[in-house]
């Protein structure tokens, strides 16, 4: 089964892409489903707005997926945080 056709909400441990110890922000992130692209974008935009920092703008990640839409963002916290989309656009 395709990572976009999987059940929602889908809960997922990975261990971190860097291979440096999980902390707040590596190894972890909250990723949240968007109706649209638009509101990936308005999302991303936001997050920058209220002290937020870009991890990753607003764009197709096609090494997920052809529609994959994503943005990425830290919250003051060093929290990350990830909005996405995975319809056509």
């Amino acid at each position: 089964m395709d990572e976009c056709e999987r059940p929602r909400p889908l809960f997922v441990i990975g261990t971190p892409f860097d291979e440096h110890p999980a902390t707040p922000g590596n190894g972890q992130m909250i990723a949240l489903l968007a109706p649209s692209r638009e509101i990936v974008s308005r999302c991303h935009a936001l997050a920058l707005a209220n002290g937020g920092s870009c991890e990753g703008p607003p764009g197709l990640r096609p090494h997920y997926h052809p529609d994959y839409y994503g943005a990425y963002v830290r919250d003051p916290d060093g929290n990350k945080l990830c909005v996405c989309c995975h319809e056509p656009g």
